[in-house]
């Protein structure tokens, strides 16, 4: 009993960015603002790609799908740092195993899903004439379907083999929130079995989608050399453009936390990658896909008109309402005073 006790935690006290109150203010207000871009812009995008129908096609549905992944990555990551900036540092164990659950379950989801539209954008170029028939409706639902459920056993496998070590009391996270490599350096045993353990796992759930991402761009590159049209080819660049530069952001900072020297105390340099890996893209990529994409662009005015011809319209029919009821009341008096 006693032995079970100094294994089990019940709550956890984190470090966090900083302990300076005026820092704390700052950070508060920073990451307040882009959680609220960041829920607003995967929204917006969201509600245009399923409300124009010339977004309709699986490019469309797979950035839909990502901005959602984005909305979710974001609320496990954000809400709880606010709260410790300005309420408390703890967290309860079972709220800890709930995170690095989650947070896992959509980094890996993230990372196979930029696989899936990298392949999707192979097949876009390639293939134009067969793109229809070979990315149908349900090999886009099978290609989500199958992210979710890769990250889902990967994400189970990596808590499973954190939460599993003895932690003899030690209940401090050098870290902003429940990262299962800072979990695992605050254990009382050996951990090289299960840092190994969850390095693999990483490796595969980054390593997977890299080459995938990486052979489809060969063959995109190949293709786009083979156009005789510089129109055609810059067409295509452009097509991709959006889609390298959310890899690049994403891969760049996950590769740095899994390649850099374990230690056992955390530094800025991998506070600051968690914050570009986990926070900065769900927030930029709207922007990025927005401003990158053509149809994209055009459908958000589209968009954003038809809103503004509603509110309009809604106003106007509601002020005519009143005026008709106004002149109607007026008649009734004069009608009445005349009797």
């Amino acid at each position: 009993m006693e032995k079970k006790n100094e294994s089990f935690t019940e709550e956890f006290l984190f470090v966090g960015l900083s302990d300076d109150p005026n820092m704390q203010i700052f950070f508060f207000f920073l990451f307040f603002v882009i959680y609220i871009v960041t829920v607003i812009g995967n929204i917006f995008l969201i509600t245009v790609c399923i409300h124009e129908p010339r977004l309709h096609t699986p490019m469309y549905f797979f950035l839909a799908n990502l901005s959602f992944i984005d909305i979710c990555y974001s609320s496990v990551i954000v809400p709880n740092l606010l709260n410790q900036l300005i309420i408390s540092k703890r967290i309860s164990f079972s709220r800890c195993a709930s995170q690095m659950y989650s947070y896992l379950l959509m980094g890996v989801t993230e990372s196979m899903l930029l696989a899936v539209m990298a392949y999707d954008r192979y097949v876009a170029i390639s293939y134009p004439l067969r793109y229809t028939v070979i990315i149908s409706k349900s090999v886009c639902e099978t290609l989500i379907g199958c992210s979710w459920l890769i990250g889902s056993i990967l994400a189970l496998l990596t808590v499973v083999f954190a939460l599993q070590l003895p932690l003899c009391g030690n209940n401090v996270i050098d870290h902003f929130f429940c990262e299962a490599t800072a979990f695992v350096k605050i254990s009382c045993a050996d951990t090289s079995m299960a840092q190994m353990m969850i390095l693999m796992i990483a490796v595969f759930a980054l390593l997977t989608p890299t080459l995938i991402i990486l052979i489809s761009y060969i063959c995109i590159i190949i293709n786009i050399m083979k156009m005789s049209s510089p129109e055609g080819r810059y067409k295509a660049f452009s097509t991709c453009a959006s889609h390298l530069a959310v890899v690049t952001m994403v891969y760049g900072s996950a590769m740095f936390l899994c390649l850099k020297p374990v230690s056992k105390k955390a530094d800025n340099q991998d506070k600051t990658a968690s914050l570009f890996y986990t926070v900065m893209p769900a927030m930029l990529n709207p922007m990025i896909y927005s401003l990158r994409n053509k149809d994209v662009k055009m459908s958000l005015k589209k968009f954003v008109r038809r809103i503004n011809y509603c509110i309009y319209d809604s106003c106007f029919q509601q002020r005519f309402a009143t005026k008709k009821s106004e002149v109607g009341c007026m008649k009734g008096t004069k009608t009445q005073f005349y009797k």
